[in-house]
Formats: structure tokens, C-alpha cells, sequence
């Protein structure tokens, strides 16, 4: 059974030195993190399929799902428990003839409520919508309305991932909106302690029923 994308889901840092990544996973989970995406822009494939490996054996021991961002192939190599789709990357029925029926297939919507639909209808596990704040990993991203979030919820079947320059102090308003998922990256593994950051995100979905 596929695991539910819901939670904090950690999006890693672009960062060469594999140990190291590793190491602020591995705080993530320790601290709540209920799914890890791999992202990487890193042009050495060695290096891509080494780090997604090893994190999904890392995240298979807190019984956490892996999904690869972008890239079908690597997904497929490493046997990952699914993939990201952006807008410029492959369709979601090649991904998922190429990965099969038991792997998850997110994909982004942005602020775009007839995509998160069209791609919800066509199969995707899970649609992610954003940038809802200004993020620095991608600055110049329009900004998605909130009450967007609402509407989705009342539309959409698969769980909503609310992302971008999202933190512990404006992520309890998405979750009232009605994010099932909050995808971090700069306010997890930028903080001075991942473990802790990560608690604190996780703790704000313990109370919310």
C-alpha cells in the first residue's frame, strides 16, 4: 500500500557532500519528518544516484517514503517510493508507465486549480501548491492566495501539499486552510538545529485535530 503524503516533507538541500546530507536527513526524521524529497541540480549522475540510495535506505528505516524530484529515470534506478513532477518535467501517464501503479507521483499545480484537478483525475497521488510566501530557493516564484488551499481541499480526493517559504510561524495558517503537507527546505535545514525544527513542524500537525 502507498504510503499518504501528509506532514512535514522535507525537500533537501542541494549539497555535494553525501555524509553531510545524510546527516541533516537524519535529524529531519529523528525530529518528525513524514517524507523526504530528493533534490538535487548536481550534474554528476554518480553522485545523484549515490545520494538518492542512500537516503532511501536512510528514510526506509523511519519507514518513510523517498520520492526523487524531477527525474523519472533515477527514480526508476534507485527503486525510490516516487516521484516529483514540475511543470516542464515528464508527463505523469509516461511516469507512471515507467514507474508503476505502487510508486507515488506528486506533481505541482502552483496556484493553478483546473491543473491540481486535471492531474488529481489523471492519477497523481498527490498535487502541491504554492509558492504561497516568498522562498529563497526559488525567489521569483508567483505567490499563491491562501483561500486556494480551501478550495482544493473541497475539489480534490489526494492529499495537498502547501509549499514554499513556509515556517513554524505561518505554517499553522495553511493548515487551517487545509494543507495535508508542508514541504520545507530553508526553515528545516537552514536552522540551527534540523532536529528540533523539524519537532516543532511535526508538533503543529499532532494538535490540529
Amino acid at each position: 500500500m502507498k504510503a499518504r503524503i501528509e506532514g512535514l516533507y522535507a525537500l533537501t538541500p542541494d549539497i555535494p557532500d553525501t555524509a553531510r546530507l545524510l546527516a541533516l536527513v537524519k535529524q529531519a526524521l529523528e525530529g518528525g519528518a513524514q517524507a523526504v524529497q530528493y533534490r538535487s541540480k548536481a550534474t554528476d549522475v554518480a553522485l545523484r544516484h549515490e545520494q538518492a540510495s542512500e537516503l532511501i535506505e536512510l528514510c526506509h528505516r523511519y519507514h518513510v517514503p523517498l520520492l526523487v524530484n524531477d527525474d523519472v529515470r533515477l527514480a526508476a534506478l534507485t527503486d525510490a517510493d516516487g516521484v516529483h513532477l514540475g511543470r516542464d518535467d515528464a508527463p505523469l501517464d509516461e511516469a507512471r508507465i515507467n514507474l508503476g501503479p505502487k510508486k507515488i507521483i506528486g506533481v505541482s499545480a502552483y496556484a493553478d486549480l483546473e491543473r491540481a484537478r486535471h492531474l488529481a483525475e489523471a492519477g497523481a497521488d498527490y498535487v502541491a501548491l504554492g509558492s504561497f510566501f516568498s522562498s529563497p530557493t526559488k525567489p521569483q516564484a508567483p505567490l499563491c492566495p491562501l483561500e486556494r488551499l480551501t478550495e482544493a481541499k473541497r475539489v480534490l480526493t489526494v492529499p495537498v501539499v502547501a509549499i514554499g517559504g513556509i515556517t513554524p510561524e505561518n505554517a499553522p495558517g495553511l493548515i487551517a486552510a487545509g494543507a495535508d503537507a508542508l514541504a520545507v527546505i530553508s526553515a528545516l535545514f537552514a536552522a540551527p538545529d534540523v532536529r528540533l525544527a523539524a519537532a516543532r513542524f511535526a508538533s503543529l500537525f499532532a494538535t490540529r485535530h
